[in-house]
Formats: structure tokens, C-alpha cells, sequence
């Protein structure tokens, strides 16, 4: 990915730090402070792509609020350049500059839950696994994304989509109330009724207006259990299958997500051996509460063309929240892409079938290709009105990710191609794409995810709260003076 990622990185490799400025800095610093020759700096640099392979001058990890304004200073003062690190999930590695600072969050992983006020407060290095596991102890939960190695703050901050998106709104519909440090080092509070532009712009607007180092959540009863549903179809039998489950798609109860699947699959418990390692499409659904109601929608998936295999199960929300983690964590180089679509036509679903295969050869290992999703919208991500939020795609249907996964350095131009022409199949049906899918796609892919009203006033936003662009690592909002 060096071709793709690395334009978009001002790459001053040749930066160094003071040793007396680092020294001042270490004084009254309560978090860490790495160099490259210290024994913790190679595995604090390590995200989870594993391409991504470049080297901060310093890490700071911090562990308080004065931290981030004490390592935010020191690395303007030092001119270098500042990537900020949650859970370090960005596919382009935007948290490790090459010769600047990374102002890694980790050592921030606080959560406090009321449950009487149904209130979480979250420091901005949680992953989403123990932000469920606090709230879930009282039967609660928030929206918090698929993946539970996530970090809570770039998914809230892009928007944050996960299975309880459709019966209580977004991640960031969640958020009562942010604590953020500003380019200039001051803390701020952003609410309804506290700095209210910047809380506007923080619910979908990425990480272009401070660092966030406590988010407060409100938080919902559904209990703890979860109910998967999926069924699995050979490529050349789904299009019948598929296209039953897109017209479920309207009148879906809210406790259901929807979700269509395209890849290659692995050695899964559910499927028979002889279905390993082969090109299959699932169609089912997410239900998060009683699985005795989840089980209602199964009769009028199945009554289609029969599946060849299908996975029905109970779990608890726990589970459903790891089900989808990656076990090889910063192992695995990764690209993706994706699209939102506001509607799903026949055209669209043969699209998403193919798997971006090339037309002339249809014999292309199936490993080779990326695999894709679908995941329904709807619901309450609809009820919020689109200009309430920088995340304004609020009459999308599904969201379409494309993503591929490997290890050897070899195959990454073919990795890269697979992913671009699945993404480049659905594009003539999408309606835009959301923030966190983004890859490298540049200022047009910002201007798509954003539309051209809320990109200006994300801009004019950007004006008052970062006018020098000191966050810029990131899908960037630029200030409109530049």
C-alpha cells in the first residue's frame, strides 16, 4: 500500500527531537514517552494494518488530559507533525507519522456506567469490548460498532455504525457530551447546550476538530441477549436469494439488521467441510434482544431458493460483539473501501454477487478476491434529521464495504486491484460513502462522504477550532483559508 498511503503522509523522516525539550516534557508527563531506541517503541507503533510500517520520532502515551496538551504542545513547538491514536483500525495508518509524534490514547481506557441515569463515561483510548462489557454487567449498551477490538473514539467520531444502530440511532446519536483538547491546547466541553457547533461537528465530523479524550454516552436496556441468522447460498444459485432479502429490507422490525455477505469462506463450524475455502453468498439478519422474536423473520428469508447450508444462533450480546474480531489482530495487511446506497436494485445485487471478479476470467481463485457486506440503515440512524449531525447520509438502505485481508507483501498490487474493481462495480448505484470506509480516495472521497453543505460548514468549523490544520492526519477537513 506504500504507493497509495504514502502521498497522503508528510514524511520527515529526517525530524529529531530535542533531548532537553523531551526531558522538559517527561517532567509531570503521568503517561510514556518513547523513543526509537526504547524497548516498548516497536510494539506501540504497530497498528492493526499490518503495511503500515513507519516511525515516530516520539510516542507519547498519554494517560490524562494534561498529557495530550502537554505532548500536543511540545510536538508544535518541535514542528512536528501529529497523528493521534484510539484504537489504531484506520486502514491508512493515519495515527504513525513517519517523524512526528504519535499521541497515542491507550493508556486512557477508562469506562464509568451509572445505570440509574443509564449514563457511560468513556476516555478517549477505550476499545468498544470494554465499553460493552461495563455497560453490559447491567443489561446495557450502546451503539458500538461490529468489532470489539475497535476503537471507540474514530468510530463515534466518524459516525459509528454498529448492530444497535437501527433501535437507538448512531454511535455518535449517543453522545451526550464530549471533552476535547483543542489545537491550541484548551479543554473544551461540547453538548446541546455547550459549544454547540463543535458538538455538531464531532458527531460525524472525524478527528478534525481536537482530541477527544472522554466521550459521555447514554446508554439502553437491551438486556443480553442476541440472535445471528445466515444463510448460505452458492454464487450462481443467490440472485433469487438475495433479492428476497433486499425486499424484506422496508417493513424490517428496528431490532433487526439486515446483512448480506460475499467471500470466500473459512474453515466455520457451521459449514460442512466441503464448503470451505469456497466462493459462497449468505443473506440473514442480526436481531439484538429475544431470540424467540428474532426467529419470526427466518420463515419468510428461507421461503426462497433453499440454502446449502445456515448458520441459527443464540448468543449473548457479548458474543455478538466479538463474533466478527480478527484473531491475527496486527498481523494481516488490509485494504478496503466501501459505498452507502439509498436504494438496491437488480443491477446493484449482481454487482455485489460478482465480487468485482474480472469479466473475462472466470476462473480467478476465489481467495484472491476481496469480500463484501451489506448492512441495512434505517430505523433510527433515519429518525435523526440530516442536517442534525456532520453524519448526514440518514436515508441510506444499506452500507456496502468491500475488504481484503493477507499476509504476503507479494500479493498486495493484486489485493489493492480486487478491492478497487468490487468498489468500482457498486459505484454507479451509491449515493455516497461514509467517512470510516474511506481509504485513499482523497478530497473527493471527503466531499462524498460529506455532500457539499455540511463539507462547508465542517470547513468553517475547522476555521475557528484548528485554522493551522494541526489535525490533518485524518480524511481532512480543510480550513477554507487554505
Amino acid at each position: 500500500m506504500a504507493d497509495v498511503v504514502e502521498p497522503m503522509m508528510q514524511h520527515r523522516t529526517d525530524m529529531h527531537v530535542d533531548s532537553p525539550s523531551v526531558a522538559s516534557l517527561r517532567r509531570g508527563f503521568q503517561g510514556q514517552i518513547l523513543l526509537p531506541n526504547d524497548d516498548a517503541y516497536e510494539e506501540a507503533r504497530l497498528v492493526w494494518n499490518a503495511m503500515i510500517d513507519r516511525r515516530p520520532a516520539i510516542i507519547a502515551r498519554c494517560a490524562r488530559p494534561a498529557d495530550v496538551i502537554a505532548a500536543l504542545r511540545f510536538g508544535r513547538s518541535q514542528g512536528l507533525e501529529i497523528g493521534v491514536r484510539g484504537g489504531g483500525h484506520n486502514v491508512l495508518g493515519f495515527a504513525v507519522p513517519d517523524g512526528g509524534l504519535m499521541l497515542d490514547l491507550s493508556l486512557m481506557a477508562s469506562v464509568r456506567v451509572d445505570p440509574d441515569r443509564r449514563r457511560a463515561w468513556v476516555q478517549g483510548g477505550v476499545l468498544l469490548g470494554a465499553l460493552d462489557r461495563a455497560a453490559q454487567r447491567f443489561g446495557l449498551a450502546t451503539t458500538a460498532g461490529n468489532v470489539s477490538h475497535t476503537g471507540v473514539g474514530g468510530l463515534t467520531l466518524g459516525g459509528g455504525m454498529g448492530w444497535l444502530a437501527r433501535q437507538c440511532g448512531l454511535a455518535c446519536d449517543n453522545v451526550a457530551s464530549y471533552e476535547v483538547v483543542t489545537a491550541d491546547g484548551e479543554i473544551l466541553h461540547a453538548s446541546e447546550t455547550e459549544n454547540a457547533d463543535l458538538f455538531w461537528g464531532l458527531r460525524g465530523g472525524g478527528g478534525n476538530f481536537g482530541v477527544v479524550t472522554e466521550f459521555e454516552f447514554r446508554l439502553h436496556p437491551v438486556g443480553t441477549a442476541a440472535f445471528v441468522v445466515e444463510l448460505f447460498y452458492r454464487p450462481e444459485d443467490a440472485s433469487r436469494a438475495v433479492r428476497r432479502w433486499r425486499d424484506l429490507l422496508a417493513d424490517a422490525p428496528c431490532q433487526a439488521t439486515f446483512t448480506a455477505w460475499a467471500g470466500t469462506t473459512g474453515t466455520w463450524p457451521y459449514l460442512s467441510p466441503e464448503l470451505h475455502h469456497r466462493s459462497l453468498i449468505s443473506v440473514g439478519y442480526v436481531w439484538v434482544g429475544n431470540p424467540d422474536q428474532g426467529r419470526t423473520l427466518l420463515p419468510a428469508l428461507r421461503d426462497v431458493t433453499p440454502p446449502i447450508a445456515e448458520r441459527v444462533e443464540a448468543l449473548t450480546y457479548g458474543e455478538l460483539q466479538r463474533m466478527d474480531d480478527s484473531p491475527q489482530r496486527h498481523r494481516v495487511r488490509r485494504y478496503a473501501g466501501g459505498h452507502f446506497l439509498r436504494t438496491l436494485g437488480d443491477e446493484a445485487i449482481d454487482a455485489f454477487i460478482s465480487r468485482g471478479a474480472p469479466a473475462a476470467d472466470g476462473a480467478v481463485d476465489p481467495s484472491f478476491l476481496p469480500s463484501g457486506s451489506l448492512q441495512s440503515y434505517g430505523g433510527a440512524i433515519a429518525s435523526v434529521h440530516r442536517n442534525a449531525t456532520a453524519f448526514s447520509h440518514r436515508d441510506t438502505l444499506v452500507e456496502f464495504g468491500a475488504s481484503a485481508g493477507w499476509t504476503d507483501p507479494a500479493e498486495d498490487e493484486a489485493r489493492f486491484a480486487g478491492v478497487r474493481r468490487y468498489t468500482a462495480a457498486i459505484e454507479p448505484f451509491a449515493s455516497g460513502v461514509y467517512v470510516n470506509d474511506l481509504a485513499e480516495e482523497g478530497r473527493g472521497g471527503v466531499q462524498r462522504a460529506y455532500g457539499d453543505e455540511t463539507a462547508a460548514r465542517l470547513a468553517a468549523l475547522k476555521d475557528r477550532y484548528d485554522p493551522d490544520n494541526i489535525f490533518h492526519l485524518n480524511h481532512n477537513i480543510q480550513p477554507r483559508s487554505r
